[in-house]
Order: structure tokens, then C-alpha cells, then sequence
């Protein structure tokens, strides 16, 4: 059965948004104030935000990286309270961005960059997708010869039914109950996968691991603890620069995901939020965001992944019914009918 990793945070004294907030950087030195609140890691986006803020040397940038689950709830309760927050908010949990939208929590902008995006990467000029990236399956070179890599659900089923004992408690992917983005990509695999109930249960038959965090299944692939991980993002291996950790992009469909960038209803500083989503999807932050792993050009693969597999999440009013809270507890309720909860291994 599925065991779940289960991260413990027990500073006392701190809030639930608090304990979520993961670290923060400081960019520049300027006598203006701008904060960034971000699902991606401080170390991956690093170069972009030191570009801008050269660019404009009057802003000093406070950069938090925050969990999915964490972010969102900040930015709802900001929105119902009418407190101040964040200039900007950017996630990798668009269904989460998609939500905030609707419940009127952002401002709209448009400019030539921005009505340059296509339809799948901008709703209601209020959410715009910033990057392109892809879930893959991760595998240990090492452990597994890359001629026998499962190269798409198909495939995967086949080897977990095949050879079980290769897999045994050493396939990781998302846990999608403490994960935005694990369950993000595990709704869209539920609408878009004939495949989707039979991964679960080939997934618990051979002790499969969820976790939260994507650093800590690429770490553990990396170091041998797993032969696989499925559904990761795809920048994260890419960033993570271990030779012994490959990536697939699974040849019957892959996931893009583009992280959604918000404006905040409330923000101090819109200009300056503005001015950076322009610089985002400007050609130089962009060859940036190539060289980070957050864009990823799809021609560029190797091999390059066919057209009619790549499936774009778009940032939609359909992303709404992921956080219908009906269709998430039964979504939930599958993945814990499927899956044995087990404490610490």
C-alpha cells in the first residue's frame, strides 16, 4: 500500500500560513518596497529576480517561497480580509490562481506582452502563465537501463505488473492531499487518462511513496532510495543537476503546466507587479526562465515530444470544478480508498 510521508512542522507559536512560508530572499537595495510571494524555489528563479532588480535599482524586492497549499490560503484570507500582502503572487498551483481570480481577489492589466500570450496561458487579463513545464517520469540511471523505461502510462503499468520486484516501495510521486500542484496534475491524469485508476492501484500493489515536495523525491531518486518518480515537474529535475537522475516526457500525453502570475486586488505596489510580469514574458527574462528549466521548448527535447501529446493545463474557469469541493473529496476519497495511510517508514 501507498505510504504516506508525512512532514511534521512543530514550531510552536507559529500560524498554519506562517509554517508554510518556506524561506525569503531580498533583492536590491532601493527605497521602494515590493513583495513577491512564490511557489518556486528562491534558488531556481534566483537570476531572474536579481536581473530585474538591477533593471530597476529604486525597488528592493522581498522574495518569499511559500508551499502551494500555504500560499493560497494567505492570499484568500488577505483577499476576504482587506489586509495588505503581497505586490504579486506566482504559483505553480493555477487551479488555486483560477479560484483567487473568480472570487474577484486580483486586478486586471494588459499590455503587448500579455495580449501576445496564447489563450491557454491567460484568463481575463487578471492570470498569466509565466513559464512551460512539463510533469515527467523521473528514473536512477543507474538502477534502471534507459531502454527499460516506461515511456508511457501504458508502459508503466506493464513494467509495474511485470516486474514488481523492481518497483517495491521505490516509485515516489506527489502526495495530492498536502500538494496543490500533486493535485493539480493528479485531477488533470483523472479527466484525461484511461490509465488513471489502474496507476493507483499498480502504485499501492508495489508500496508506492507520496510526499510533498519535489525536491525530496528528485533527491531520492538521485541517491538510489527510488527507481522512479511520476508526475514530477519537470524544471525540478532539470535545476536539481544530478547525472544519475533522468526525465521522460511520457509519449501518450505529458502535462504543461505554466505558473500562474496574480496581482493581488490589494497590492501596494501594482505598478511594479506589472512592470515585472512585462520583464517575465520579455525575451530576456525568457532565454532566463530556458536557462533555469521554467520554460521548457518542446521542439527542444530529446526526442522532441509530438504536438498531439502535449496537453497544456490551461488557466480557465474549468480549473474551478478541481477545487469544487465535491469533485475533491471524492478525488481525495479514491486516492485514500486506494492507498493505506502509514506513519513514518
Amino acid at each position: 500500500m501507498l505510504r504516506l510521508l508525512l512532514v511534521v512542522l512543530a514550531l510552536s507559536g507559529l500560524s498554519h500560513a506562517a509554517a508554510a512560508q518556506e524561506m525569503t530572499a531580498r533583492f536590491g537595495s532601493g527605497a521602494t518596497p515590493f513583495l513577491v510571494r512564490s511557489t518556486t524555489d528562491v534558488a531556481i528563479i534566483r537570476p531572474v529576480m536579481e536581473r530585474f532588480a538591477a533593471l530597476n535599482p529604486e525597488i528592493a524586492i522581498t522574495y518569499e517561497q511559500w508551499g502551494s497549499n500555504g500560499l493560497f490560503d494567505q492570499s484568500r484570507a488577505e483577499c476576504r480580509d482587506g489586509t495588505p500582502g503581497a505586490d504579486a503572487v506566482l504559483s505553480s498551483a493555477v487551479q488555486q490562481m483560477v479560484w483567487l481570480v473568480n472570487a474577484a481577489c486580483a486586478q486586471p492589466y494588459r499590455s503587448a506582452e500579455t495580449a501576445a500570450l496564447p489563450a491557454t496561458r491567460r484568463w481575463r487579463d487578471e492570470l498569466w502563465g509565466v513559464t512551460i513545464e512539463p510533469a515527467v517520469i523521473a528514473y536512477n540511471k543507474r538502477l534502471l537501463p534507459v531502454d527499460e523505461v516506461p515511456r508511457s502510462r501504458f508502459a508503466l503499468l506493464d513494467a509495474l505488473r511485470e516486474r514488481p520486484q523492481v518497483f517495491h516501495n521505490r516509485i515516489a510521486t506527489y502526495d495530492i492531499a498536502e500538494s496543490g500542484l500533486g493535485f493539480l496534475f493528479a485531477y488533470s491524469d483523472s479527466l484525461e487518462a484511461t490509465t488513471f485508476g489502474g496507476l493507483l492501484e499498480g502504485f499501492a500493489r508495489v508500496d508506492a511513496v507520496a510526499t510533498c515536495c519535489s525536491a525530496e523525491i528528485i533527491s531520492g531518486v538521485a541517491n538510489g532510495r527510488y527507481v522512479m518518480a511520476y508526475n514530477v515537474l519537470g524544471s525540478y529535475v532539470a535545476n536539481a543537476n544530478e547525472p544519475d537522475v533522468g526525465m521522460i516526457l511520457p509519449e501518450d500525453y505529458t502535462l504543461l503546466l505554466s505558473r500562474g502570475y496574480m496581482i493581488p486586488k490589494g497590492a501596494a505596489r501594482a505598478d511594479i507587479a506589472a512592470r515585472l510580469l512585462d520583464y517575465l514574458l520579455g525575451p530576456e527574462a525568457q532565454r532566463l526562465l530556458v536557462q533555469a528549466g521554467l520554460v521548457t521548448e518542446m521542439d527542444d527535447t530529446e526526442p522532441a515530444l509530438a504536438v498531439s501529446a502535449r496537453r497544456y493545463i490551461a488557466l480557465s474557469p474549468t480549473l474551478l470544478v478541481a477545487r469544487d469541493a465535491n469533485r475533491r473529496t471524492l478525488l481525495l476519497q479514491f486516492w485514500s480508498d486506494t492507498f493505506r495511510q502509514a506513519a513514518f517508514p
